[in-house]
């Protein structure tokens, strides 16, 4: 008879043991359930982050070298075009066409940069930043050499 008191108490510790693993393993598999839900989140985040830095990549002035000098590459304009990657001369050059009545020559827009316009050498300088800028589609040339803005 004791061997069958041993045997029932053991069961019941087995039984109280069985059900605490239960609550344990129930208690592990919500947490795995979490942590493969923070996982997804995070790898989420990081693409986002990743495509956000591509981006500003490809819309950041680029600088190379040509001829041993360095030189600084104009961005194409995009669907959402950036004026913060463009260089401050070309964002200068590009405010001054927008707030002209009209179509604009470079004389005019190398008088309001103070440019010595008299000077053929001066303005062919500010000639290739401005037919760059609308070669990159900041700007649009007109057929008589004007210049005005994109909307």
């Amino acid at each position: 008879m004791q061997e069958l008191e041993r045997i029932a108490a053991r069961r019941s510790e087995l039984d109280t043991l069985a059900e605490e693993l239960a609550k344990q393993l129930q208690e592990v598999r919500a947490e795995r359930e979490e942590l493969v839900i923070a996982e997804r989140v995070l790898m989420r985040l990081a693409e986002q982050d990743r495509a956000a830095e591509e981006a500003v990549a490809a819309v950041a002035p680029t600088p190379a070298r040509v001829a041993g000098r360095a030189v600084l590459l104009i961005p194409h304009r995009s669907e959402n075009p950036d004026e913060a990657a463009l260089p401050a001369d070309y964002r200068r050059i590009l405010a001054i066409v927008r707030s002209a009545d009209g179509p604009v020559q470079v004389r005019g827009v190398g008088e309001e940069l103070g440019l010595q316009v008299t000077v053929r050498g001066k303005l062919e300088p500010l000639r290739a930043k401005m037919t760059k800028l609308a070669d990159r589609g900041w700007l649009h040339k007109r057929p008589d050499g004007r210049f005005t803005a994109r909307p």
